[in-house]
C-alpha cells in the first residue's frame, strides 16, 4: 500500500522521458501534484504538442493518478531566446563551446524556471518542486548541478519567506537507471508511454519510432536516450 506524503508538489514537466518519470515518481509520493511547462521558443517545441496527450495517458494509466494530478501550468518565457544564443534556441549546429560546453547549454534556464516555478507554488500553496535535473548522465550543464539546485533551494526560501523543497530523483542516477525508475513506479505501460509519447530530441524530429522512441537518432539526447534504452533493456 502507497503512503501518501502530506506534501503537495508541482512538477516541472516538459513533455520528456526526464520529467515524465519525475512526474509518475511524485504522484507515487503526494496526495496533489500540479504540473508547470515553458515555452521558451526551444527549437524542440514540439514537446510543447505532446504534453497534453502525455498528461492524458497517465491519467487514464493509473486511476490514484488521476485523482491526484491536478492543473497544468503553463508559462510563457520566450524572452529566453531573445536574450540567449544556443542550439536550442536557434537553427545552428550543435557543437561544443571554448568554454568547454555545448551550444545546447541554455544560461540561465533552470535557474528562471525554478524561480517561475516557485513563485506559481506559492500562489498555489504546493510546497515541493520536483525537477528532472541529473548530474550523473548529462551534458555538462552548470545549472544541472545538485549544489546548484540546493544552492536555489536556500535562495527561495530565504527569499520568500517559505520552506520550499527542491527534490530531483534523478539526481544521481544514469539514464538506464532511469528507465528502470519509470518501471518500477508505472510498470511496463510507463515504459512504453515514455518511448513512444514523450519528446527528447533536440531537433525536435519525430518520424520513425526507434525501440527508444521518436528522434533524429545522432542529437545528444538521442543518442543518450537510445544508449540508456539499450543498457535497461540488456539488465
Amino acid at each position: 500500500m502507497t503512503i501518501l506524503s502530506t506534501d503537495t508538489a508541482l512538477v516541472l514537466f516538459s513533455g520528456g522521458q526526464d520529467s515524465t518519470t519525475c512526474l509518475a515518481w511524485a504522484l507515487q509520493r503526494y496526495a496533489r501534484v500540479e504540473t508547470i511547462g515553458f515555452d521558451y521558443g526551444q527549437r524542440h517545441a514540439i514537446e510543447l504538442a505532446v504534453r497534453p496527450g502525455v498528461l492524458a495517458k497517465l491519467r487514464a494509466l493509473n486511476p490514484d493518478w488521476d485523482t491526484r494530478l491536478g492543473e497544468d501550468h503553463m508559462i510563457d518565457l520566450s524572452l529566453i531566446s531573445k536574450i540567449s544564443d544556443t542550439a536550442l534556441t536557434s537553427n545552428v549546429a550543435i557543437e561544443m563551446q571554448e568554454n568547454g560546453l555545448p551550444n545546447t547549454f541554455v544560461p540561465g534556464r533552470n535557474l528562471m524556471f525554478m524561480t517561475v516555478a516557485a513563485t506559481v507554488a506559492y500562489r498555489r500553496g504546493l510546497n515541493v518542486l520536483v525537477g528532472g535535473m541529473c548530474e550523473t548522465d548529462f551534458s555538462g550543464y552548470p545549472d544541472c548541478r545538485d549544489d546548484t539546485m540546493k544552492a536555489l533551494q536556500v535562495a527561495l526560501n530565504l527569499g520568500m519567506a517559505t520552506r520550499l523543497k527542491v527534490e530531483t530523483p534523478l539526481m544521481w542516477i544514469d539514464k538506464a537507471q532511469t528507465w528502470e525508475l519509470a518501471e518500477q513506479e508505472g510498470g511496463a505501460a510507463l515504459v512504453d508511454l515514455i518511448r513512444f509519447d514523450t519528446h527528447t530530441c533536440y531537433l525536435g524530429e519525430r518520424g520513425e519510432a526507434h525501440a527508444w522512441g521518436h528522434g533524429c537518432g545522432t542529437c545528444p539526447a538521442c543518442a543518450l536516450r537510445a544508449r540508456g534504452y539499450a543498457q535497461y533493456v540488456a539488465r
